[in-house]
């Protein structure tokens, strides 16, 4: 059995992110269970243990010393490993939903995952940053349009989106539809974004978050011109600069981009369509040390011919490495076009992989 430390007053602030099963405290601490002789994440869907059995540890380490044992279901020390499987879970759940007729409901893809429907929905956000029902509505408005653009009549659009009425048609067409919300088709409309420019091991590092999460990393070498690049993603939202606790955590940020972190462990709130969605869930999959080609991503996403498209989402990708676009090269190895610069992929990938 585990031993237990002394009480300190910062336990209460940790048993409440336990208790809220705070994914963005992972990586901050483990907390301990003397009945079970097991430490977890704080994020862990585990049972919620008796307070009075509970102890925390700054990590792993600390508490296998006390004599704990990792537990099998959260994995606290695979910090990357864990990221990886996140990311190819969401994207297997994508692609169910993008092949079924109708909605699938949580519960069924849960069951098919392997997870409770609780546990899917908390890391389908946490990856894509919307729920698995805003991705299969944003995939019936993609069929809607695509539909109408092909010059289907109305009803017929309607149920080749997998629409049932028009009443479900005009909400369809109405309201935010997850990652490519009415608000992020008129250029950020109603969003409030703070911002920060520091400077990081590849030159300059923009940062920029509203209230779901990081929703802009970019790299360059003009503050000024990465300001414009925000604006120019962003028109209509309300940017300003940062005060200092978001200019605090943008240091998690910039220890992701100069090495020091595989995850800022911020949540994200990264907007796209849905195919860019799948595409940027697959690069986060790569894993550190490892490239992967054009055609590569498309065929595992079951698209072997848009190779073209994937290289197109590549681009638009508003994370620079956290959502790991320099990991993509060319069929024959080579490196292909980066938004951020040739030179920094270059030294991205160095740096991941050095040569022996």
């Amino acid at each position: 059995m585990g031993r237990l430390p002394p009480v300190t007053t910062n336990d209460e602030v940790r048993w409440q992110a336990v208790v809220a099963r705070d994914a963005t405290a992972d990586g901050s601490f483990v907390f301990a269970v003397r009945t079970t002789g097991v430490y977890c994440r704080p994020s862990c869907g585990s049972r919620r243990a008796n307070r009075r059995n509970v102890a925390f540890f700054a990590d792993g380490a600390a508490a296998r010393a006390a004599g704990f044992r990792a537990c099998k279901r959260c994995r606290p020390d695979a910090a990357h490993g864990d990221a990886e499987l996140r990311t190819r879970v969401v994207a297997q759940v994508c692609a169910w939903i993008e092949a079924a007729e109708t909605t699938p409901k949580l519960a069924d893809l849960a069951a098919r995952a392997g997870y409770s429907p609780f546990h899917l929905h908390r890391m389908f956000r946490s990856v894509l940053g919307a729920t698995p029902r805003a991705y299969a509505e944003e995939r019936r408005a993609m069929r809607l349009r695509a539909a109408l653009a092909a010059g289907s009549t109305v009803t017929a659009a309607m149920h080749a989106a997998g629409l049932s009425s028009t009443s479900r048609l005009h909400a369809a067409t109405e309201r935010s539809l997850g990652m490519a919300p009415s608000r992020m088709q008129k250029g950020g409309q109603g969003l409030a974004i703070a911002f920060a420019v520091v400077r990081c091991e590849l030159g300059l590092a923009l940062v920029a978050a509203t209230d779901r999460g990081v929703c802009a990393l970019l790299l360059g070498d003009d503050a000024a011109a990465l300001q414009a690049d925000l604006r120019h993603r962003f028109p209509r939202a309300v940017i300003a600069p940062g005060d200092g606790a978001f200019v605090r955590k943008v240091a998690t940020v910039v220890a992701c981009v100069d090495g020091r972190r595989a995850d800022p462990g911020l949540p994200l709130d990264v907007r796209g369509t849905a195919f860019q969605q799948r595409v940027w869930a697959a690069l986060r999959a790569i894993p550190s040390g490892r490239t992967a080609s054009y055609t590569e991503i498309a065929t595992a996403l079951g698209l072997p011919r848009s190779a073209r498209a994937v290289a197109k989402a590549c681009g638009d990708n508003p994370l620079a490495v956290v959502v790991p676009c320099h990991r993509v090269v060319r069929a024959d190895g080579t490196l292909a076009g980066y938004r951020w610069g040739l030179e920094r992929k270059r030294v991205l990938l160095e740096r991941e992989h050095p040569p022996r």
